[in-house]
Order: C-alpha cells, then sequence, then structure tokens
C-alpha cells in the first residue's frame, strides 16, 4: 500500500514494480499482492485494454487502522495488553513511554 500511495491516485502494476526497492519481487508476487489488497477492499481496479489501473479506496488512516487490529489480533491473540507487554520485555519501549500512553487514555485520546 506505502509504494501505491507513493505512486498517487492510480496506477498499474508495472509501475509498482519500477518503484519497487531492490531486490524486487517477481511481478507474479506484487500482482498477487495488489489483486489481494482489492479482495481486501483497499483497492479498486478498472480495466485498460490487457491490464488493469488500481486506485486507492481507503485512507492511510483508516487502513493502518485496520491493519493494526489485525496484527494484535494474529500475533497477540486480540490483546493490546499482550502486544504491549512483549514491547516492554523487548525494551521496545521505555516506563516514560508507557507513561505517556497512559496519560493519553486516561485523557481520552
Amino acid at each position: 500500500m506505502m509504494l501505491i500511495w507513493q505512486l498517487g491516485k492510480a496506477c498499474y502494476i508495472r509501475e509498482v514494480m519500477d518503484i519497487y526497492p531492490e531486490p524486487k519481487p517477481p511481478y507474479t508476487s506484487v500482482a498477487s499482492t495488489v489483486k489481494n489488497l482489492q479482495r481486501k477492499g483497499y483497492l479498486q481496479s478498472t480495466a485498460k485494454g490487457v491490464s488493469y489501473l488500481y486506485s486507492v479506496k481507503i485512507s492511510k488512516d483508516k487502513y493502518k487502522s485496520r491493519f493494526m487490529q489485525d496484527w494484535v489480533k494474529d500475533y497477540f491473540h486480540d490483546s493490546y495488553r499482550q502486544m504491549v507487554s512483549f514491547f516492554a520485555k523487548e525494551q521496545s519501549i521505555s516506563a516514560d513511554d508507557l507513561r505517556e500512553i497512559l496519560e493519553e487514555i486516561e485523557k481520552g485520546r
């Protein structure tokens, strides 16, 4: 999705391939990923000859929210507590960060 947003409103798979960093995956892998994003409702397509032009159907913020919800569900059994605990144990989040998060929660943000 990041590459598609980088390209703008609409793009072809070939354009995604052109800006993909090295080492580039096979065209078929990118095409499969794009089609999965379409199936999930993140992209829409319009037939243009023998190709498809893909355009974004969801904002970055909405995508991020859905992505994170799915990620927490898949990797942390739908528990944000387990996720935060994991990062605390890995020392990826500091006590100060946790205090700030708690303040945000208490303020109702």
